[in-house]
């Protein structure tokens, strides 16, 4: 497995964490005053999700760069 398909599974996992945390967010809102950390709870996989995201976006447009300057004599 390389590393592309690693951040790929990595950012599949993160998102679910990331689901899971707002939906505890969700849950713990409705019962009225919410600790900080619940809150913050969703801050560190959405950082992380921004990271590998952007990351899986910009890899089509690195492997077009890089193919089209090979190809250059």
């Amino acid at each position: 497995m390389n590393w592309t398909q690693k951040i790929r599974q990595f950012h599949r996992w993160l998102s679910i964490t990331f689901t899971l945390a707002v939906l505890a967010n969700f849950a713990v809102m409705g019962k009225g005053q919410i600790a900080v950390w619940v809150g913050s709870l969703t801050l560190l996989p959405l950082a992380l999700l921004l990271i590998t995201g952007l990351y899986l976006f910009a890899l089509p447009y690195a492997n077009t760069w890089r193919g089209a300057r090979r190809t250059d004599p």
